[in-house]
């Protein structure tokens, strides 16, 4: 099991690497004029200071965004993850970090729209008062699960689903192959981007396989690693991308060795980047 508060974990390596993925999935998205709709079932608070108790006592940040934002010279793909980050932050002083559902609100054209599922009611009550004035980010008191599926297909009907839960029970692995496999009927042509933690106990190879066996196509795994495999916590990082954008595969793969280099320790795996299922 897993104890996945994110207030104590925001801006850490896992952040990075999803967010990193999800700002590059947008941008592919902006790419045409034709709006989309972005969906998420675990919203989060979805602006988080870095100088509060809850991330001062973990210091996972000091390994993730801190090292990353300080760096000079960042690949591109890195680079416009920073500039989500800078939208949160005064100049160079790294203060606040965003979560997706400010990085999608932040990206997000005039005609784009986004739903945000929160069931936690103290973080419901944060963010829905983050987004009190932007009318075109709905926030909805909810399961994530049942909320989204309701949704689907939605209007703008090209776009992405973010599914990060905290994967704090075991059965929620398999939770989220079964949501995948319910959506991805409803709205076959959609992007759907789920995050999981690498954990020693590997829970999340029996999701990934899961959704392998499905008969759904086109399904991507990127991940990377900041720690060794027995380290005894989580070491790594995931992000299962299902009908991911034209040449992503080729744009992680080319900005993985530069996160490695700024992020990872020397005991730890090389990142991997594989077809899953192939179109």
């Amino acid at each position: 099991m897993l104890s996945y508060k994110h207030g104590f974990h925001a801006g850490n390596f896992a952040d990075v690497h999803k967010h990193m993925v999800l700002v590059q999935l947008i941008n592919a998205l902006n790419q045409k004029p034709k709006p989309w709709s972005y969906l998420e079932t675990h919203g989060g608070k979805a602006h988080y200071d870095l100088t509060d108790e809850q991330a001062e006592k973990t210091g996972e940040y000091k390994k993730g965004i801190a090292p990353v934002w300080a760096a000079a010279q960042p690949p591109t793909l890195v680079a416009n993850y920073l500039a989500q980050v800078s939208a949160e932050n005064t100049g160079r002083l790294l203060r606040y970090y965003p979560g997706s559902p400010a990085i999608a609100a932040n990206m997000a054209r005039e005609d784009d729209r986004i739903a945000i599922m929160e069931l936690h009611a103290n973080e419901y009550e944060l963010i829905n008062k983050y987004f009190k004035r932007n009318t075109q980010v709905a926030i909805h008191h909810r399961d994530g699960y049942e909320g989204v599926l309701s949704m689907l297909p939605p209007k703008p009907n090209r776009g992405v689903v973010l599914i990060d839960p905290s994967y704090e029970v075991k059965s929620e692995y398999q939770e989220v192959a079964r949501f995948i496999k319910k959506a991805h009927q409803r709205w076959p042509i959609g992007v759907y981007a789920v995050w999981y933690p690498i954990l020693e106990a590997g829970l999340h190879r029996a999701m990934l396989q899961s959704v392998a066996s499905s008969g759904i196509r086109k399904v991507f795994v990127s991940e990377f690693y900041q720690k060794s495999s027995n380290s005894g916590r989580m070491f790594g990082s995931g992000m299962m991308l299902i009908n991911p954008p034209w040449q992503l595969e080729e744009q992680l793969g080319s900005v993985m060795p530069w996160l490695e280099r700024t992020l990872a320790e020397s005991d730890a795996d090389s990142s991997l980047g594989r077809w899953l299922v192939p179109e």
